[in-house]
């Protein structure tokens, strides 16, 4: 009875000896609390609008054996800085253009038989080509608005 007493006694000290040690470690060596005046500074914020692209016929490409599925249609706004819209109107054409080179070799295929189309594949797509057509930095998001099996 004496040896499991003093076992017991043995591992609970281990315990208590164990936790204030690692207590102490993470109060001497943790995280510090971050400072305000190391922060970054707030991003200006810049008011935005969406311009609206209608109609995009893409390829569904399926990731298994790279054949054709089916198409889809899809419909997306980019928001983009209120000063920069009419120029993003104006040079639409080169983004769909931007877009078609790389949906053809994108696999979008989604679902059991390969007719559903991946959502987040397609925006991937639309934000790089979005950087090749208007430069870096010019669309802010992309918001598929509907995708239609055509």
């Amino acid at each position: 009875m004496k040896k499991i007493l003093f076992l017991i006694v043995v591992v609970l000290a281990g315990i208590g000896l164990g936790g204030g040690a690692a207590l102490a470690t993470l109060m001497v060596l943790g995280p510090r609390p971050a400072q305000a005046a190391k922060a970054p500074a707030a991003e200006e914020s810049v008011e935005t609008t969406f311009v609206p692209v209608d109609k995009l016929l893409a390829p569904l490409v399926s990731a298994d054996d790279g054949r054709l599925t089916g198409y889809v249609q899809f419909q997306f706004n980019l928001e983009v800085p209120r000063d920069k819209s009419s120029e993003v109107t104006q040079r639409l054409p080169l983004l769909l253009h931007a877009i078609n080179m790389r949906t053809f070799k994108t696999p979008m295929a989604a679902g059991k038989d390969g007719l559903l189309p991946g959502l987040e594949q397609f925006r991937q797509v639309v934000e790089a080509s979005a950087a090749e057509a208007f430069g870096a930095g010019v669309v802010r998001k992309v918001a598929i608005t509907q995708a239609t099996p055509a």
